[in-house]
């Protein structure tokens, strides 16, 4: 058993605990949080010293571990398959790699969990899975094996295909029209699955039907206001679950994407504007989308930025409007609940895992304010 005791504890699923504890059983789960937890007989005791005590950060949408941080050209790292604009069948777990530093690097900035997949050379890149980011072997460290299929639209897609491969997609038509193709074919294949036609095996398909079937949300790329209203469309047209990942243009239709209520993941907010669909790139979006009314994600896309600065990517929204419980949130419990494993991590509450971060200081409002001691699952894996 694990006892923190003397935090001040930020469970995200309540009120803050000024002078609290956390107890994590022997099998890494949360035992109980709140105030004068006793010891039981020998538990291992960490006293915070009064230092915050938040939930680990969640990250909602990366590539941390599928190689692309030591690549110059992003569009030929493993993470995307660039030789076919359609690669449903692609799976995170197949190419993340433990041992990759992004991992150690992010627990040691606090961050414990995180959505890893392909990135956006392709139309439709493949799943997206949820990982601890402590272990050696992936299978272990899975949460989430299939949380969304990728797909993307805008300038990543047209470049890696009709600019770089000379063949289709090369415009924003294109992009959609291949898309909505391949969708009409997973469609007809589930059907005839539903009626009894048993269609010639084809793993792409397959792939797709979850997806077809509203088990599997799109996890979209869209920075442009043009193309998140495509992807809407598209995801209307056919039923589909979607969350918007980027969302650059965000601000400038934010009363649009309140009435429609799909989850946005906003960010990288950091670094240069190195294409047109990046000129409206501000820190300033998460705080408009999340006062319209909308579940906001903030998110490194790492290795783009990198993954440990998660707390500081929030702290500057905050700086810029939005309010720092929601900042909070959008770095723990709403990602998780995005990728449907809030049952798992996000809070600090009794039946969760025991990911607790103590900090030295607010990373949200304090400069150098960084990890001290970083917890998974009952196990203390970083200290400063």
């Amino acid at each position: 058993m694990l006892l923190i005791k003397n935090g001040y504890v930020k469970t995200m699923a309540g009120a803050d605990i000024p002078n609290g504890c956390v107890l994590i059983g022997d099998d890494g789960k949360i035992l109980s949080v709140g105030e004068n937890i006793a010891a039981p007989e020998g538990a291992e005791v960490i006293d915070a010293e009064g230092r915050l005590v938040t939930p680990g950060c969640v990250e909602g949408h990366c590539h941390a571990g599928l190689g692309a941080e030591y690549l110059t050209n992003i569009l030929s790292a493993e993470h995307n398959e660039s030789v076919d604009p359609l690669t449903p069948h692609m799976r995170a777990i197949d190419g993340l790699n433990p041992m990759d530093q992004a991992l150690a690097n992010a627990i040691a900035g606090g961050v414990t969990t995180a959505c890893c997949g392909p990135g956006s050379a392709n139309v439709i890149g493949g799943t997206f899975t949820a990982v601890k980011l402590h272990g050696i072997r992936v299978d272990d460290m899975v949460i989430k094996e299939a949380v969304a299929m990728k797909c993307a639209f805008g300038e990543n897609p047209k470049n890696a295909h009709g600019k770089n491969n000379k063949k289709s997609p090369k415009t924003r038509m294109a992009v959609a029209a291949v898309l909505r193709e391949f969708l009409f074919k997973a469609r007809n294949y589930a059907n005839a699955k539903d009626e009894g036609r048993n269609p010639n095996f084809d793993m792409k398909l397959e792939a797709m039907e979850p997806v077809i079937r509203g088990q599997l949300p799109l996890k979209v790329h869209a920075h442009r206001a043009d193309d998140i209203f495509t992807a809407i469309r598209i995801a209307k047209e056919f039923n589909l679950k979607i969350m918007l990942d980027h969302c650059t243009d965000g601000a400038l239709i934010a009363d649009q994407l309140a009435k429609e209520g799909y989850p946005v993941l906003v960010g990288p907010s950091l670094g240069k504007r190195g294409k047109e669909e990046l000129k409206n790139k501000s820190f300033s979006t998460p705080g408009v989308l999340c006062k319209a009314g909308l579940k906001v994600c903030i998110i490194s896309d790492a290795n783009v930025v990198p993954l440990e600065n998660l707390p500081l990517y929030a702290g500057i929204a905050a700086s810029e409007g939005m309010p720092i419980e929601e900042a909070w949130k959008a770095i723990t419990i709403n990602p998780a609940e995005v990728m449907g494993i809030a049952d798992r991590v996000g809070s600090l509450e009794p039946g969760k895992d025991g990911d607790v971060v103590i900090w030295t200081a607010n990373p949200l409002t304090t400069i150098g304010g960084k990890a001290y001691t970083t917890i998974i699952e009952g196990k203390v894996v970083y200290t400063l």
